[in-house]
């Protein structure tokens, strides 16, 4: 395994969370600052969206024998993303 995929599991999970907590307080906020916090989640959701395409072309420069368990991975990392998409 890379260490760049390490770094971007890292990444991806720090993001994510970020987001999460972000997504979870947007209904609350007044007007004004629910418009800054949506375009923030927005700009931190293209950024996991662009972790995701970094970590998936990882996965294809390793060797097919060791491919099938960071594959699993991407697949729980993209199912993730859906969801994190559809709650915001």
């Amino acid at each position: 395994m890379s260490s760049d995929f390490e770094g971007y599991e890292q990444d991806f999970a720090v993001l994510t969370a970020e987001i999460t907590s972000k997504i979870s307080r947007v209904p609350r906020l007044p007007p004004d600052e629910k418009k800054q916090m949506v375009a923030n989640v927005e700009k931190q959701l293209e950024e996991a969206r662009e972790l995701l395409e970094q970590m998936d072309l990882e996965v294809r420069e390793i060797p097919p024998q060791s491919r099938g368990m960071y594959s699993n991975r991407m697949r729980s990392y993209k199912q993730e993303m859906g969801k994190l998409e559809t709650d915001f």
